[in-house]
């Protein structure tokens, strides 16, 4: 730690502290390797996520795209050009653009965990009703048990709101578009999920009608 540099990775810094020639170098390569084989994970990932939500009608048709080798280079084409955005970002703040994605991110694991929450807590009270069987497999001290998980990931919610208020802003803005998005693309999916009603496979167009036993 008394090595410590501003602006140098603190694994150069170790490793070119313990006096074997090139290791600095050696280890900087495997990190940016490291960092380029998560991002390439991502894009991949990402675009197969954004072709599922495309026919489902979530997402824009584009998406769909596929090439010869069965590689969605439509969503992976979207999520590159939203990854972008993050060099203008580095370029007006960089003392702060890691920080600002970093806390982005958080917003989105946030809001994720709290919909499967909420999912739950829908599930036991349409089980309570008996418009469905609950699974075998339950969530112990439900509802309560979901309840005190929301009230967890609000707190955890404020607490990334009050250290980084851009993120607020951010989450705000984003939160309009996602509203916004949803109106806009709510009939198409209404219709789709019309057309899959009873049918397995993977989309309307080729569905299969579930066996009749």
């Amino acid at each position: 730690f008394t090595s410590y540099q501003k602006g140098v990775s603190p694994f150069v810094t170790f490793f070119g502290s313990i006096g074997i020639q090139g290791v600095d170098v050696i280890m900087n390569l495997v990190v940016l390797t490291a960092a380029l084989s998560s991002l390439n994970a991502g894009l991949y990932s990402t675009g197969r996520i954004l072709r599922s939500m495309s026919v489902a009608g979530s997402a824009p048709k584009f998406a769909q795209r596929m090439n010869k080798a069965g590689v969605p280079y439509g969503g992976i084409a979207i999520t590159a050009g939203v990854s972008l955005l993050g060099v203008p970002l580095n370029y007006l703040v960089p003392s702060q653009a890691f920080e600002i994605v970093l806390n982005i991110a958080s917003v989105g694991i946030i809001v994720t965990w709290a919909t499967i929450v909420l999912c739950q807590i829908q599930l036991k009270r349409w089980a309570d009703k008996g418009w469905l069987k609950r699974p075998s497999f339950r969530m112990f001290g439900a509802p309560y048990t979901g309840y005190l998980s929301l009230l967890f990931l609000l707190g955890v919610l404020v607490m990334v709101f009050i250290d980084s208020p851009l993120t607020l802003l951010v989450t705000l803005i984003a939160i309009a578009l996602m509203v916004a998005g949803w109106y806009a693309c709510r009939k198409r999916i209404h219709e789709i999920a019309e057309a899959r009603e009873g049918f397995t496979g993977m989309s309307p167009v080729i569905a299969n009608p579930t066996p009749i036993r």
